[in-house]
């Protein structure tokens, strides 16, 4: 009996060993198990974030190439005017029934603007490349222009053909600003001038001859009819440098167009006078209205405010205008925009849109 006890006794302390063995061997792997999960947990890191820098990377090298393919393949055909000109002064009888009881004649109202036509011009074209050093030898560049709000006056009379040719859309879009930036602010300065003769001749009980044929000639040139002040005083204003770049960018693809680069007109506009234009390519069998066409950019500018200071279409563009004066709200091109429903068929779109790029290419900023 003893010896049986002995021997169950020895087997128990044997158990009770390896035991030990067992719970000092199970720290020690542990160990090692935690140092190849910590040693896996940074190789997986460090090959997340290179990879992550990989795309970043890649995407920042490979969208500059993929803007220009898409530029150069299919953005450089000839623009493609979709928008409904809407004539500057219609003569057809269809529309002779106008807002505001007027009659409209063409050549009253752009009297002043097609005599540019027949003045002596020695106008020049200049090449991109000698447009862009005078840029450069007066420092006229937009990012100044933003900061100070002064524009060089630099003034161009045609536009240069290789604008079709820059491939860079950027640089495109700031040569086109910088050449179409200082025709706006000449009009709408002469505008300015206009309107203060008007409310010196607003403010006197009597006026002198000289100013009642000023009168007379602003009556027709801004169409208005029945002689009222009020009403030139709200149509003789002017127009959001932002806003009229802008449209000069969508109806002309930034300058490349054929109408803009051939007859200076920026804004896709119409006329109905005899020898005023040239006839469309696609035009309609009997169609009587011609594309605008001018000896400089200058009177193509002129034409597109003056179109949008008298036409009917506009009425709500220039009450919202006289709205926002009246209030002492800046008048600003994304504002005013509202009252372009009319100058394209698909309306609103065609105010978003134009709002857009005023938004996109920093356009209020000028």
């Amino acid at each position: 009996m003893k010896l049986k006890t002995a021997k169950k006794t020895r087997s128990k302390i044997k158990k009770s060993n390896q035991l030990e063995l067992t719970f000092l061997e199970n720290p020690k792997n542990k160990k090692n198990e935690d140092q190849n999960f910590s040693i896996n947990n940074t190789i997986n890191s460090i090959s997340r974030i290179f990879l992550s820098s990989l795309i970043i990377v890649s995407f920042f090298y490979i969208t500059p190439i993929i803007i220009n393919f898409a530029e150069k393949n299919f953005y450089t055909k000839e623009f493609t005017n979709n928008s409904k000109k809407i004539l500057a002064y219609t003569l057809n009888k269809e529309n002779q029934n106008t807002e505001e009881s007027e009659i409209l004649k063409e050549e009253d109202l752009l009297l002043d603007i097609f005599s540019l036509n027949n003045l002596e011009s020695d106008s020049v074209r200049l090449s991109a490349s000698t447009i862009k050093q005078l840029f450069k030898e007066t420092d006229y560049n937009l990012k100044d222009v933003r900061k100070t709000k002064l524009v060089k006056p630099v003034a161009l009379t045609l536009l240069p053909q290789e604008i079709k040719m820059i491939e860079n859309s950027k640089k495109k879009k700031e040569f086109f600003i910088q050449i179409v930036l200082p025709l706006i602010i000449k009009e709408n300065n002469n505008i300015r001038l206009d309107r203060k003769t008007l409310f010196s001749i607003i403010n006197k009980s009597n006026n002198s001859d000289a100013e009642k044929k000023w009168l007379v000639k602003k009556y027709k040139q801004y169409g208005v009819s029945s002689r009222d002040l009020s009403t030139l005083k709200i149509r003789m204003d002017e127009i959001p440098v932002s806003l009229a770049i802008a449209q000069a960018a969508k109806e002309t693809g930034w300058g490349t167009s054929r109408f803009a680069r051939f007859q200076n007109n920026f804004f896709g506009l119409w006329c109905f006078t005899d020898g005023c234009g040239v006839k469309p390519r696609r035009a309609e069998p009997g169609a009587r209205h011609q594309v605008a066409a001018f000896e400089t950019v200058q009177g193509g500018v002129a034409y597109y405010l003056l179109t949008l200071n008298s036409h009917p279409a506009y009425k709500d563009l220039r009450v919202l205008r006289s709205q926002l004066r009246s209030t002492g709200t800046p008048v600003s091109g994304h504002l005013l925009a509202e009252g372009l429903m009319r100058y394209s068929e698909r309306g609103q779109d065609y105010v978003e849109e134009i709002r857009a790029m005023i938004r996109i290419n920093h356009l209020d900023a000028l």
